[in-house]
């Protein structure tokens, strides 16, 4: 039920929405009023859930014995805005 494949499927999603949220909402709000509450509040759990992200590409990406190439690209997903729903849809496709 919940396998390796699955938790990085929903770490993907939740680290992917984290930081939508912190670039497209938190960081204007707070250019906007000079007040740094959403940025702070969004800020660690964000960042756990790259860390954790990050972790799991690796232990997956062994697992399904992907390519550097693929392994990097997973990766630096990670930084990119939306570039872990991209991977989650190209790479992470649940086995039926």
């Amino acid at each position: 039920m919940f396998s390796l494949l699955n938790c990085f499927r929903i770490i993907a999603l939740l680290e992917g929405v984290s930081y939508i949220l912190l670039l497209f909402i938190a960081s204007p709000y707070k250019l906007l009023t000079e007040d740094d509450t959403y940025v702070k509040l969004l800020g660690m759990p964000h960042g756990i859930l790259f860390l954790i992200y990050i972790v799991l590409a690796i232990i997956v990406g062994q697992e399904l014995k992907w390519n550097a190439k693929t392994q990097a690209f997973v990766i630096l997903a990670s930084i990119i805005p939306f570039g872990t729903f991209y991977v989650e849809k190209k790479y992470l496709k649940p086995n039926k």
